[in-house]
């Protein structure tokens, strides 16, 4: 009922462009395709929200996933990454990811000196590759390109801070290790396992402001 392709996502989609499209006689196609594509990215987050929360509950850990979604998006925001190409992997792969991540730092204990050594290597890693577009949504402006990778370093800066500093063990875990899952969600090496194109803006001939 939840996955992105099922009879249901038709139906509410429908629904919604039916109302869009009603109320919006201005609109262009092109800007009724942008719509449509922001409304099934925002029924795919709330499929996917809903699957994994209610997984969390199952599992006892509802807490921990929620603090951790929290977190891992106080880092993707800036630096984006990765999609999958079809929403049953990426269902699968937001529910493995959101459910056996959490429930792994409730069990870690990393010394410091580990900490320091990834929280290193995952802003270096975060400077290199961050923003990480997609051929959907490419960044082409290169002013943007630095502001996001600028960002996105600074953010991972303060989070391997606040992991070296807080007492709390899953707290600590949470900032570092979902520095480690959105490193892998922006680097070139993953999207080739996943044969998606990297470095969007690339293809563009101009490269705006």
């Amino acid at each position: 009922m939840v996955l992105g392709d099922g009879s249901m996502k038709k139906v509410i989609m429908n629904k919604c462009m039916e109302l869009v499209r009603k109320y919006n006689t201005d609109k262009t196609e092109n800007d009724f395709e942008i719509i449509q594509y922001g409304l099934e990215g925002l029924y795919l987050t709330v499929s996917k929200l809903i699957v994994i929360i209610l997984l969390s509950i199952i599992f006892g850990i509802w807490k921990e996933v929620i603090i951790f979604l929290l977190i891992y998006n106080i880092i993707r925001t800036p630096s984006f990454g990765l999609h999958a190409t079809k929403s049953w992997i990426c269902l699968l792969s937001s529910t493995c990811i959101f459910i056996g991540v959490p429930f792994l730092c409730t069990q870690l204990v990393i010394p410091a000196e580990i900490k320091m050594t990834i929280g290193i290597i995952c802003i270096l890693f975060m400077f290199k590759n961050a923003p990480a577009d997609t051929y959907k949504r490419p960044i082409v402006s290169k002013k943007r390109r630095l502001t996001y990778k600028l960002i996105s370093t600074a953010v991972a800066i303060a989070m391997v801070i606040v992991a070296m500093v807080i007492e709390d063990q899953f707290i600590s875990n949470s900032l570092l290790l979902a520095l480690v899952v959105q490193n892998f969600m922006i680097s070139p090496i993953v999207y080739h396992i996943f044969k998606l194109p990297y470095a969007n803006y690339k293809h563009y001939v101009v490269d705006v402001a």
